[in-house]
């Protein structure tokens, strides 16, 4: 193709037009992102985003929040700062932060009793909270705290052999503390020869008694039920240890024996030698179970159901919340090298309920703050004491029950965003595979390719 000189002025034409184009284009697009700030997460497991249960807690908080940052002179560590806390503005306008400095903002920090950088106050209405670190389930656990105008308490019940709600232990309760007191709760201790049942108790929890109570105290944790206070029983397998009384008045049925589960392939994958040891992969439609996608383990847990022919009043409204699978049964025997069903000495055949609500309208009189009165039983207590409460969803789980005893149906948990599976598994076939195909397929490819390529030019 020939070019004359008029064609070639007006290539030039277009070259001088194109540049023109592209560099306004450019230009106009960097003043769109600094007079805009859109953003996307295309992140796996949208870790650049705060959870759907963040964004309920700022919907639930209507007038301003403001954070105050205190950060060093640091541009990196501001950055990092002002992009966790955008998460949160995005996606509620009257959320507010500003950037501090301990060694310069002297008065605000003397007020917010800041005494180093690295710390975050955040101010709601008329209270505020300091906390030690961004992750999200620190922001949020202040936030759900300061979005309640009451403080919400939880009553561990103690002198019985119970599950320590402090104790650092195997068998203690000290990791679901933690997590309680990030979500809001205050957690305590009652003996009942010391104390009574105060009015104030969102939930009662008792833990896996393993020694009777008196009948006085069981009185008054049936005055507590009776006056519209809401519990959590977690009964492991044996004796109610002097509570029949309380299980004939909220009508349930404690399972006798021990529930074993002889589901072989689901024992092998999720790697549970003993049988006692429960899972759980399907649960019942319920707020407490809403969103659970993740197995659960009850070990040596017992059945629990309501009890049958019983004409209370008034009426509960009763749900299953999780239940053992078909293979399982309610072993009556105990546990012996080889477990086999065997309904005539008393065996259930399965499936299990391990977790029971129950729910009832009270009266306003009977207790002016509340409309409804819960009640949780779980036929196991291990599944949340310290060895097994980071097994799959038993946390969640635990939190899940706490808050909706104590009213949140909304705002049942915050669960922090786990990172993405960074391993890569590989067999020997597939090994095999990607190194022939990296040390000998591609070179032996380039190698044909750059012969050919020579061969082509030479002959031309």
């Amino acid at each position: 193709m020939r070019t004359d000189n008029k064609s070639r002025f007006r290539l030039k034409i277009q070259k001088v037009v194109f540049t023109v184009l592209l560099l306004t284009i450019v230009g106009l697009l960097s003043w769109l992102s600094l007079q805009n700030s859109t953003q996307f997460d295309w992140s796996v497991n949208n870790s650049n985003s705060i959870s759907e249960k963040s964004i309920q807690i700022l919907n639930t908080m209507d007038d301003d929040i403001v954070v105050r940052a205190y950060v060093p002179k640091s541009i990196a560590t501001q950055k990092g700062v002002t992009e966790i806390l955008r998460r949160y503005q995005r996606e509620k306008s009257n959320f507010e932060f500003k950037l501090l400095n301990v060694e310069i903002d002297l008065e605000i920090a003397m007020l917010d009793k800041v005494t180093s950088n690295l710390q975050y106050v955040i101010a709601y209405k008329d209270k505020s909270e300091k906390i030690a670190s961004l992750s999200e389930n620190a922001i949020s656990g202040a936030l759900l705290r300061l979005s309640h105008d009451e403080e919400r308490r939880i009553i561990f019940l103690t002198g019985h052999g119970e599950r320590n709600p402090t104790e650092g232990n195997n068998h203690g309760f000290s990791q679901l503390t933690t997590q309680l007191q990030t979500n809001g709760f205050k957690v305590d201790k009652i003996h009942l020869l010391q104390d009574n049942i105060k009015p104030n108790t969102d939930v009662l929890v008792i833990a896996g008694a393993s020694k009777p109570l008196l009948a006085g105290e069981v009185d008054k944790i049936r005055a507590y039920i009776k006056a519209g206070g809401n519990l959590l029983w977690l009964a492991d397998p044996g004796e109610l240890h002097g509570m029949r009384r309380l299980a004939n008045d909220l009508a349930l049925d404690f399972y006798e024996g021990l529930v074993v589960d002889n589901n072989i392939d689901v024992r092998k994958t999720l790697q549970i030698e003993h049988p006692a040891i429960v899972p759980v992969l399907e649960y019942y439609p319920h707020k407490i179970t809403e969103g659970l996608q993740y197995n659960t383990l009850f070990p040596t847990s017992r059945g629990v159901s309501r009890q049958q022919n019983t004409d209370e009043e008034p009426l509960w409204q009763i749900s299953p919340l999780f239940a053992s699978f078909a293979q399982s049964w309610s072993e009556s025997n105990g546990i012996t090298s080889e477990i086999v069903f065997d309904a005539s000495s008393g065996d259930i055949a399965g499936p299990i309920t391990l977790g029971i609500s129950l729910e009832r309208k009270i009266k306003e009189d009977t207790h002016p703050s509340k409309i409804s009165q819960r009640i949780v039983a779980v036929g196991d207590s291990d599944f949340l004491a310290n060895s097994y409460i980071g097994a799959g969803a038993n946390l969640t789980l635990g939190l899940n029950i706490m808050n909706w005893l104590a009213g949140d149906d909304t705002l049942i948990s915050i669960t922090p965003k786990g990172a993405p599976d960074t391993q890569l598994k590989l067999n020997d076939i597939e090994i095999v595979i990607i190194s022939m195909g990296f040390f000998i397929a591609i070179p032996l490819f380039l190698l044909i390719t750059g012969i050919s390529i020579w061969l082509k030019r030479r002959n031309t």
